[in-house]
């Protein structure tokens, strides 16, 4: 009997330990997670769920009912309150972040915290972008997320082929391009830019007749004249990576630099001035 006693409390000792480890392992970072760069956790909590992606979408709330949809490289952070740890109150939680922005010469845009939770929005500019955030409690504390949006434009990742550059200039006789990046003020052409100058490439020897003018155009940033040269030596350099890497005869090709004359979308927002810096391609 003494045997049989013994074993249970054996086992629910070690029913007990077990339980007990499950629910230190419940309580740790999910899988793969991390505080954003800028922004730590508050004492005594743990990321119960994490997604990053490096281009999202996220509507930010505003006053007067107001909401403003931002794109950029995209953070959404859950914390939860360990077993144990003192609660932080949600007025005390969504103020420490804004106040951080706000240091960092940022701005509250929006705040409905009370007890019980609540949400607030935030926006500050580092390096050049604009970084969002969303700080949502709720259940008097226990639990708080954070969206982080860092305003950007999306990254070109799909080309046009040689036969969808021929159909559009057939159809339309112009063609916009997106995939030739160059360095931030510069002329100088990317490595990334490869895939669709050789997709120009292969069009023109698939096409010994055609000749192309090809059309540099940049954002509203930096003065008219100095964007005005700036697109004239971006299309001058297309040309002449046709000719010396793509075997293309230089009296084939004409150059036109037009500057910020030519906007196809708001200048007013990064997004904006990504589509409007550009090479345009036009069948002579």
């Amino acid at each position: 009997m003494r045997l049989l006693t013994f074993t249970a409390r054996v086992v629910v000792v070690l029913t007990l330990i077990a339980a007990t480890a499950s629910n230190v392992a419940a309580q740790q970072d999910a899988d793969g997670s991390n505080d954003h760069p800028m922004l730590s956790r508050f004492p005594g909590y743990y990321i119960e769920d994490y997604e990053a992606q490096d281009f999202g979408a996220y509507e930010f709330q505003l006053p007067d009912d107001k909401a403003q949809k931002v794109e950029g490289r995209y953070w959404q952070i859950s914390y939860w309150l360990k077993e144990g740890a003192k609660k932080s109150g949600p007025v005390q939680i969504g103020r420490n972040y804004s106040d951080l922005l706000v240091k960092q010469g940022g701005k509250t845009l929006y705040e409905d915290l009370d007890a019980g939770g609540g949400k607030l929005s935030a926006r500050m500019s580092a390096g050049g972008k604009n970084i969002w955030l969303e700080v949502d409690v709720s259940n008097d504390g226990e639990v708080y997320r954070l969206t982080v949006v860092e305003e950007a434009a999306m990254e070109q990742k799909v080309e046009f082929s040689a036969m969808e550059l021929s159909k559009i200039l057939s159809e339309k006789g112009s063609v916009a391009l997106h995939g030739i990046l160059f360095d931030t003020g510069h002329a100088t052409i990317k490595a990334e830019s490869k895939n669709t100058l050789q997709s120009i490439g292969d069009l023109l020897k698939q096409e010994p007749s055609l000749r192309l003018e090809i059309q540099g155009h940049t954002d509203n940033v930096g003065t008219a004249e100095a964007n005005r040269k700036l697109s004239d030596a971006r299309a001058s350099a297309v040309k002449q990576y046709l000719v010396t890497n793509c075997a293309v005869t230089a009296d084939r090709l004409t150059t036109t630099g037009f500057g910020d004359t030519k906007p196809v979308a708001d200048n007013g927002s990064e997004a904006g001035r990504s589509q409007n810096r550009r090479v345009e391609l036009v069948r002579r």
